[in-house]
């Protein structure tokens, strides 16, 4: 019988919906909601409180989703050598995970940047206004790309492990015909229908 990563795999797959889904509702919810406020202060100030609240669990779910990751790649060793494409998505994992991860981070010390200029208003949470400074405008700028490409980055990581999991189907997808439990199964509906 195969053995079973069900908590492992959870953790990986759970933990990039969170970041995906959080970073996404944060980039059009919080954003969009604090762009609402009627004085070009609160927009910033209300974006940031907003952000600062996700954080910690934004947090949460990198670790989860990376704690996930590694315990299946360490229980997937073997398969990962044997099965073509399988080290190349591995790879390609650790990388976007690393780069979602990185841009996660930098959007951080932008929105930092952003709370420390909360005083001059803005049009929008990431759109500068009449009265932005220039390192403000310029973290806005950054910040904005930023939080779309976090959402990006980590669907990318959802697909991927979509991938992986097809990757791991048997033959046609349909059947893995290796398993000795399979071949009973099997043989005993061919001995029902015959």
């Amino acid at each position: 019988m195969a053995e079973r990563d069900t908590l492992i795999r959870s953790m990986h797959d759970l933990g990039a919906a969170a970041w995906f889904g959080g970073s996404l509702m944060g980039a059009v919810g919080v954003n969009g909601a604090a762009d609402a406020a009627k004085d070009p202060t609160e927009r910033l100030r209300l974006s940031s409180i907003g952000w600062a609240k996700w954080t910690p669990w934004q947090v949460a779910a990198v670790g989860v989703h990376a704690v996930g990751g590694i315990g299946l790649l360490i229980t997937n060793r073997r398969r990962s050598r044997q099965q073509p494409g399988a080290t190349a998505n591995n790879v390609v994992k650790i990388i976007v995970t690393a780069a979602a991860a990185g841009v996660t981070a930098y959007s951080g010390t932008l929105g930092a940047k952003v709370l420390k200029h909360a005083d001059e208003g803005a049009e929008g949470s990431v759109t500068p206004g009449s009265t932005s400074s220039a390192e403000l405008a310029s973290a806005q700028r950054q910040l904005k790309v930023c939080q779309y490409l976090i959402p990006a980055l980590s669907g990318t990581l959802i697909v991927l492990g979509a991938i992986h999991g097809e990757q791991q189907r048997g033959v046609a997808g349909l059947l893995d015909l290796s398993g000795d439990e399979v071949q009973h199964g099997l043989r005993q509906a061919v001995r029902k229908v015959l």
